[in-house]
């Protein structure tokens, strides 16, 4: 009997979270198969056999343990159940069935699928089953007052005299319900108290014209996806004037450690995400020296591990700087909060048609207001207003970023 217990997972990470078993009681496992999966305050990750046999699961879903306590034990004298490894074959005529009902479909469309589906999805009483398959109401359109949500026919005869309600709809109750809070939201909660109790953060804004951006990524999206495979997305411009002007105000770059300023010759980007547990952030390392390219590809790397809770704690490790976009949101105006140990975040905001000033005439123009929020400990205002309106300059005029300053001037040395 071999023991499967937590490993350890981080310098900081004490205890974790058992999410869910992938395996059940009893299941015969090959070596290195994922067993469950477990979470971290900073990252989800899964647990994978030491060697195959049948496996005793010790933990339970939902249980908080401690690194080195026992998740399972395999029994690896056990004898592997006939045809274990080879499932492909069991799941062959799965993936075929539809194949043959699809003609009975096309016969008789509607009426002969609707009363499936409230004896697949939900339960309901026969008289309920019936009026659903006549009314051809299906169980979305249903909220069942029943034991364990079963559907009575007085809950069918209600959804279909007051059609414009929906089934999962909470109007009129009084209903409460208590989740236990995940190691992740418990440390982003955490941090986010900490961050204003210890920091003397300020917020200064600004906006900009996306005119030039807009226009460049109309001209160039099907030109730049052909030759690099990733769209042309606002975060490798948004990431690179940050890049630049980090490295002519380094103070926005730096944090502070006891009594001493750290400062960074480099720029590690935070990208703030959203995932299904909770706000992550995962680093986009050495960005100064990427790539509009290599910046939209890692972007879309990491986005994608944040979605599928893949993120490792090394790639949320760090970080000298933080971009937030609340305006894939909607948000229109915001005061981001730091992610410490940093010193300051840009946030980002919705694009929106604007009237504006334009060499004395009133023009609509693409507007996006931009906020920084800053550690005004070790960020003076001078420093952040002057990062800010480089930045919007930067973004204004993107050929800057090619050479960090005017091509012409570049051009005469002056």
């Amino acid at each position: 009997m071999i023991d499967i217990k937590v490993p350890t997972v981080g310098e900081s990470i004490s205890e974790v979270t058992l999410v869910k078993w992938l395996k059940k009681e009893g299941d015969y496992v090959n070596r290195d198969e994922v067993l469950c999966e477990l979470e971290s305050e900073k990252a989800t990750f899964e647990l994978n056999a030491e060697q195959a046999g049948l496996l005793h699961i010790k933990a339970q879903e939902g249980a908080t343990l401690n690194i080195g306590d026992l998740a399972c034990s395999i029994d690896e004298t056990a004898a592997k159940p006939e045809g274990a490894d080879k499932p492909a074959p069991a799941a062959a005529p799965k993936t075929e069935a539809p194949k043959t009902e699809a003609p009975k479909k096309e016969e008789k469309p509607g009426a002969a699928d609707t009363p499936k589906t409230p004896q697949a999805d939900v339960k309901a009483t026969p008289v309920a089953q019936a009026i659903m398959s006549d009314k051809q109401v299906t169980p979305a359109d249903v909220k069942g007052t029943g034991t364990k949500g079963r559907i009575m026919k007085q809950d069918v005869l209600e959804a279909i005299a007051h059609p414009g309600r929906k089934g999962g709809d909470t109007a009129n109750t009084r209903e409460e319900r208590r989740d236990k809070m995940s190691n992740l939201r418990k440390t982003v909660a955490r941090r986010l108290v900490e961050a204003k109790n210890s920091t003397a953060m300020l917020t200064t804004f600004n906006e900009v014209d996306m005119t030039r951006i807009m226009d460049i990524r109309k001209q160039y999206k099907d030109s730049f996806k052909e030759s690099h495979g990733v769209n042309l997305g606002f975060m490798s411009f948004f990431a690179k004037a940050c890049c630049i002007a980090l490295q002519e105000w380094p103070a926005v770059n730096a944090y502070i450690d006891g009594d001493a300023i750290v400062y960074h010759d480099y720029c590690d980007i935070s990208i703030a995400v959203s995932a299904p547990k909770g706000l992550v952030v995962p680093v986009i390392r050495n960005a100064e020296s990427m790539s509009m390219a290599d910046i939209e590809n890692k972007v879309v790397e990491l986005a994608k591990k944040a979605r599928d809770n893949k993120l490792s704690p090394d790639e949320m490790a760090g970080g000298t700087f933080t971009i937030t976009n609340g305006g894939v949101f909607g948000s229109l105006m915001s005061t981001p909060i730091i992610n410490i140990p940093q010193s300051a975040i840009l946030g980002m905001h919705k694009i929106q048609d604007r009237p504006v000033a334009i060499n004395g005439k009133v023009e609509i123009r693409p507007m996006m207001y931009l906020a920084v929020s800053y550690d005004h400990r070790i960020i003076d205002g001078r420093e952040s207003v002057g990062f800010l309106v480089r930045v919007k300059e930067l973004l204004e005029s993107p050929e800057l970023m090619l050479f960090g300053k005017d091509p012409v001037k570049t051009l005469l040395e002056i």
